[in-house]
């Protein structure tokens, strides 16, 4: 063997292999800016990519008995909305933003599965959606839930729930409780038709959604 030879397979045996890439997962927001789903900060959003991203993802599988499906972004303000006429003491800024920001993830991702879908999408999913909310969680100074108003939480997401299913879904109230197994009742009132002006339970528009959000997303974070 040449030393010519001997010094090439040195060469290969001593090399080191480059690193294999990170994955990522890129996405381009309206603002410009660039957030990997896989690997996300408290920096990688502006306040208007969240809004438009919550008025662009639709609950209930996307479907409705309106001409317009409903958003993430009005049903966030409808559970912000009941959680405030169901408490004796009011909310605190901090609170209401907490309310207002328990499906952000869902924004940011682009989606909102239906309830019953998310055990079967595995850890893999549940795991990105942590990485989100806990991101958004840093973001926006949200505090952890309380038991008592975790409780309280969920009873008011559950009433939005029945109330969408019965007014914009197309189920029957019996439907409700039968098929989808929500026990709590439907509202007949649309808490946000006196809010905002709008006719009842009528699904919005992805502009007015992103903007409403946004409008009480900024009041509710002046403090900070």
């Amino acid at each position: 063997m040449s030393s010519a030879e001997g010094l090439s397979n040195t060469s290969r045996v001593g090399a080191v292999a480059p690193a294999a890439p990170r994955t990522r997962a890129w996405v381009r927001l309206p603002s410009g800016r660039r957030l990997d789903l896989l690997d996300p900060t408290p920096f990688d959003w502006a306040d208007e990519d969240l809004a438009l991203g919550l008025a662009r993802t639709y609950r209930w599988g996307g479907h409705s008995s309106w001409p317009l499906p409903l958003s993430v972004a009005q049903h966030s303000l409808l559970v912000l909305a009941l959680r405030r006429d169901r408490s004796a003491t009011g909310l605190s800024d901090a609170t209401a933003r907490r309310e207002l920001l328990h499906d952000a993830d869902e924004g940011l991702l682009g989606f909102d599965p239906i309830s019953p879908l998310k055990p079967f999408l595995g850890p893999g999913y549940a795991a990105l959606a942590a990485r989100l909310q806990a991101a958004i969680a840093q973001r926006y100074a949200l505090e952890k839930w309380q038991p008592d108003e975790r409780r309280a939480h969920k009873q008011v997401d559950r009433i939005a729930a029945a109330s969408e299913a019965v007014h914009v879904a197309g189920w029957s109230a019996d439907e409700v409780r039968r098929v989808l197994r929500i026990s709590e009742r439907p509202l007949e009132v649309d808490p946000l038709a006196g809010w905002f002006g709008t006719p009842p339970w009528q699904p919005w528009g992805a502009a007015p959604a992103a903007e409403r959000f946004l409008r009480v997303l900024r009041t509710l974070s002046r403090e900070g």
